[in-house]
């Protein structure tokens, strides 16, 4: 009964609700990351940030059964994860202070019209470019439709002839070897 590893997060849901356990694992590992470093960036104290994470990681398990396909998996996990923060708020009744080198940090933002940021800016875009030119057809095709274009995922199938799971695969592929080429 176990669900592809290329299964949408609402297929993934709707597979652990039946009972797969696997399923649950493979949306913990796709979302740990955004919604731990979403928490952190909240919160900026790491114990306080674990702590919000496993409540949220709770709060799904335990909202599981009631869960619908008709807002997204990943808008309900952060929305639950808003919540929570919200919750801490009021309970707390602060927000945390801006860091003590905020100042510092903003003035060390670089100048955007300076020669060597304008040199970075363009070899970034290079070894981009240079990157999609590097995947298959029908991933470079998927990508450029969604990022240039803006074009919807059930768009990009009008376009393409195949289904919203496949483009979203073919997306998926594509940005993952864009990763893997463009990281240091």
């Amino acid at each position: 009964m176990n669900a592809p590893a290329d299964a949408s997060d609402e297929v993934l849901m709707l597979s652990w609700c039946s009972g797969d356990a696997s399923a649950f694992e493979q949306i913990y590992a796709r979302h740990r990351r955004p919604l731990y470093g979403f928490l952190l960036r909240q919160l900026r104290q790491p114990a306080l940030a674990d702590e919000m994470f496993q409540d949220v990681w709770q709060r799904v398990i335990g909202a599981r059964a009631g869960w619908q396909p008709d807002g997204g998996f990943r808008a309900w996990l952060f929305r639950i994860a808003h919540n929570r923060l919200n919750d801490h708020w009021r309970a707390s009744r602060h927000r945390p202070p801006a860091p003590a080198d905020s100042d510092d940090r903003i003035n060390r933002e670089a100048d955007p019209s300076t020669p060597e940021h304008v040199l970075s800016e363009f070899e970034q875009r290079r070894r981009l470019q240079l990157a999609m030119e590097q995947l298959p057809d029908e991933q470079r095709l998927v990508l450029a439709l969604r990022l240039e274009q803006e074009l919807s995922l059930e768009e990009i199938g009008e376009v393409t002839g195949v289904g919203r799971e496949t483009v979203k695969s073919r997306l998926r592929y594509a940005m993952d070897k864009l990763r893997a080429e463009l990281t240091p």
